[in-house]
């Protein structure tokens, strides 16, 4: 039996620390060329800055903004073979600033896809599990739209790329098809029949209601869809019991991002990752669904790395770790816990 389906996790996601010059600068060492690229700044408050190959250079979303795409020709300015090329766009390179890039690997170049009654068109990587999907609405309940990836998506995002005042939505494995989460949101999983139209994604599609976040007639979407592959990624979830010495939440892997979300109360959206936090424990939070800077706390959000998962060590805080408290998650790895040929990792 095979251990993972990957070895080197850093072929397909990267996590990238750099330092804004101000005026234009490329970003190398990520190791291969990314078609997904999230910005946050770290040492003060500023939106997030989402781009994409398939919507191309330049269009910006904001995970903590419902805001519509925006096209600022200062900002990501290419997708190089070993990283990007950034403008003097204060959001990803303002002077003196520290920025941290996630970076994920899809298929390239989009094609076109009719697996569903939508065309798409899909940039996919059956390898890792990451495609990168663009399609336009017809506001019919039940529409379906091919992602590409030919395994069913675990966790599943959705922005409307041409209205103001829509939502990033998002459904994982672990909640109900009724149900969807908001990434600019600290709300809980709550029914939004219109959004999934029930129904879970398959190997080969995914389908929409009528919502206007996910499929209203004419208006243009982008969507990431996410597979789970052994060994590089695991979209879970566990039960927090309060304490320093808390839940441990086995991947399979040594984890080198890790997103949460508690689905039972209101909270943010935390997300951790091996390039900030290179020792255990790991105590630096970026909010998905805020601007604010890095919040480095040693109380009540910390997390410890392990070779084959990680453990909460929070005291009873809802954010990652409140007693009885639901959770979900989405973690990318550093390190199979065994590679293909039986070599185990090392722990922190």
């Amino acid at each position: 039996m095979a251990y993972t389906e990957i070895d080197r996790s850093d072929l397909y996601f990267n996590t990238k620390l750099y330092t804004g010059n101000g005026s234009t600068q490329s970003i190398n060492g990520i190791g291969f060329q990314p078609d997904w690229v999230w910005i946050k700044r770290r040492n003060g408050a500023e939106s997030h800055a989402l781009f994409d190959s398939v919507r191309g250079v330049q269009k910006q979303l904001a995970s903590d903004s419902t805001s519509a795409e925006q096209t600022v020709a200062t900002s990501l300015t290419s997708f190089n073979s070993d990283g990007f090329s950034l403008g003097a766009y204060s959001r990803v390179n303002a002077s003196s600033d520290t920025f941290v890039s996630w970076n994920w690997l899809a298929g390239g170049t989009a094609s076109s896809n009719t697996d569903g009654s939508i065309t798409s068109t899909v940039s996919a990587n059956t390898t890792s599990g990451f495609s990168i999907v663009s399609y336009t609405g017809n506001g019919t309940a039940g529409a379906t739209i091919g992602h590409g990836l030919g395994s069913a998506v675990k966790f599943l995002w959705v922005k409307n790329r041409d209205d103001a005042g829509e939502n990033h939505t998002i459904w994982h494995q672990d909640i109900p098809n009724t149900n969807a989460l908001f990434l600019n949101s600290t709300d809980g999983s709550n029914s939004y029949t219109t959004r999934w139209n029930s129904t879970t994604p398959t190997s080969s599609v995914f389908t929409v209601g009528t919502s206007n976040g996910v499929n209203g007639n004419t208006k243009n979407y982008i969507a990431y869809c996410f597979a789970e592959k052994k060994g590089f990624s695991k979209f879970g979830s566990y039960t927090g019991n309060g304490s320093t010495d808390g839940t441990f939440v086995y991947t399979g892997f040594k984890p080198a991002w890790v997103m949460i979300k508690c689905t039972s109360t209101t909270e943010s959206w935390d997300i951790k990752d091996n390039k900030r936090n290179p020792y255990n424990t790991c105590d630096n939070g970026l909010r998905a669904n805020q601007s604010s800077a890095d919040d480095i706390n040693t109380t009540y959000h910390m997390i410890d790395y392990l070779s084959n998962g990680f453990k909460l060590r929070g005291a009873n805080q809802n954010l990652v770790n409140g007693t009885g408290q639901s959770y979900i998650y989405m973690c990318f790895s550093e390190n199979p816990f065994v590679t293909s040929t039986g070599i185990p990792t090392t722990a922190r």
